[in-house]
């Protein structure tokens, strides 16, 4: 019919459960949290798959979007769907790890018709007591500034994205980036 306006969708009950267990878990109960996330990864899952080829990226594209919902959860409004807002967030996540990928593809080379490396050598001990002293060392950092080198380091986000994300303001973002990179050098050593 000409003109007529589609009638806004009615929630369903898993659309009411969910939105109800989000207003919980944001005025603090962390069991209706952690029922949320086992209920929606399912749902998080299949809108990755719907858009990335590889096991390893729909995954990847899954565990992006849980920590977006963890550092964005307080944006939720309770007075409206949860659904779109959770596929909204996801979709976002599985098109960055498709960005992600492109990037690779313009900068990687396959390694798999080449030969090993007659150098390639497992990690000595001393090299896995290094890489566990660094994992200590980060765990210990503040959480914003572990959030800020994750984020800016780690997962090389744009200032803005990471900022967006991390709640802090670009320049905020800089100051724990440094601070954290400062501590890092402190605790393990400069050389490193």
């Amino acid at each position: 019919m000409p003109g007529a306006t589609a009638a806004p969708a009615v929630p369903d009950a898993r659309d009411l459960r969910w939105s109800a267990l989000m207003a919980s878990a944001q005025a603090g109960d962390a069991r209706a949290y952690d029922r949320l996330l086992h209920e929606i990864l399912p749902h998080i899952r299949s809108i990755a798959r719907a858009r990335l080829r590889g096991s390893a990226e729909v995954e990847d594209a899954v565990q992006e979007t849980l920590l977006s919902l963890h550092a964005l959860r307080h944006t939720y409004d309770p007075a409206r769907p949860f659904r779109p807002w959770l596929n909204a967030v996801a979709e976002r996540r599985a098109i960055d790890q498709l960005r992600r990928k492109g990037r690779r593809q313009g900068r990687e080379e396959v390694l798999d018709d080449q030969p090993e490396s007659q150098f390639a050598t497992p990690a000595t001990g001393t090299q896995r007591l290094e890489a566990e002293e660094l994992r200590r060392a980060v765990a210990d950092l503040p959480a914003s500034q572990r959030q800020a080198l994750l984020l800016a380091k780690l997962e090389q986000r744009p200032l803005k994205e990471a900022a967006e994300i991390s709640g802090l303001s670009v320049g905020a973002l800089k100051v724990a980036t440094h601070r954290a990179l400062a501590a890092l050098r402190a605790r393990l050593g400069g050389d490193r």
